[in-house]
């Protein structure tokens, strides 16, 4: 019989997807998900599809250790305002122990510079305490390390239409590569995961895509399928901060962009494993054929 689960984050990207490879895979009798809000649009579909729908905010601890009663694995994905992602944290995992949630999954992101000097030292931190949390807990635990979503690049760079327009790539990313993964791999091999906690206690997975790629070798590939020539050019961070000022990205945009960018350039992401495809059964989707389905529309 299959442990009742909550899924977090269950009406933002992830969480939805997980929930939808769950729903393929599994009667959905053991899955519960946690919302924010139970009159949203999105927790009215779940409510209409038999998911069982419990409220609960990362800031309030009451609305969490109510919202845990009765489950067994916990699929905590990370809060996604990083400067509150500490005692938020701090709040779900303390809800987790209290309630008699056995087992935590929780979705981190890989590193290899943890200094206080590192550009990502605020989103690296913010995940180590969690993890070390968790770890000490004494409840098991899965920790799934992320790599880069594959849906930054756009993020990074706009859509087919502004990439036409500027018909440059302009990121201080110097020739850092990353192991861009689509967040439906993520997904799909998170809803494996689910499906079968006990085989992955304790553990430590680093999910990184198959492949590596710089931005020099994303903007040839998009070269190829625009079929007009996109230059990449890697400007210092003094340059690149009065470029997005002068096209009126707010501030908090383009400290975002700059720090994820240094820490590419810094190798943060330039990782090889294979935990990912030995959960997936398969390999990664491609980066070019994930940039094809995104830049030829």
């Amino acid at each position: 019989m299959m442990k009742k689960i909550v899924i977090t984050g269950a009406t933002g990207n992830l969480g939805s997807s997980v929930v939808q490879f769950l729903k393929q895979k599994n009667n959905m009798t053991s899955i519960a998900v946690l919302v924010r809000d139970k009159y949203s649009e999105a927790a009215k579909r779940y409510a209409n599809d038999g998911i069982e729908v419990r409220v609960g905010d990362y800031d309030d601890f009451d609305s969490l250790a109510t919202a845990f009663k009765g489950i067994e694995v916990l699929y905590f994905v990370s809060a996604s305002d990083i400067n509150q992602r500490i005692p938020q944290h701090k709040n779900v995992v303390r809800a987790a122990k209290k309630t008699g949630v056995q087992h935590i999954v929780y979705t981190s992101t890989v590193r290899k510079d943890e200094q206080e000097t590192a550009p990502l030292h605020l989103v690296v931190n913010a995940h180590k305490i969690t993890e070390d949390l968790i770890t000490t807990s004494g409840m098991a635990y899965t920790i799934l390390r992320h790599n880069l979503y594959a849906e930054v690049i756009g993020m990074f760079i706009g859509d087919k239409k502004q990439l036409l327009q500027t018909k440059a790539i302009y990121l201080p990313t110097g020739t850092g590569r990353t192991a861009f993964v689509p967040r439906e791999d993520l997904a799909e091999a998170e809803a494996n995961i689910l499906l079968n906690p006990d085989a992955y206690i304790n553990t430590t997975l680093a999910f990184n895509g198959s492949e590596k790629m710089s931005f020099s070798e994303i903007a040839e590939i998009l070269t190829g399928i625009v079929q007009v020539p996109i230059q990449y050019s890697s400007p210092d961070v003094t340059a690149f901060r009065i470029k997005m000022a002068e096209i009126g990205l707010p501030s908090a945009i383009i400290a975002m962009l700059n720090m994820f960018s240094l820490g590419i350039a810094n190798g943060e992401f330039d990782q090889q494993t294979d935990d990912l495809e030995t959960v997936l059964g398969r390999k990664t989707q491609s980066l070019v054929s994930f940039l094809k389905d995104t830049y030829t529309s």
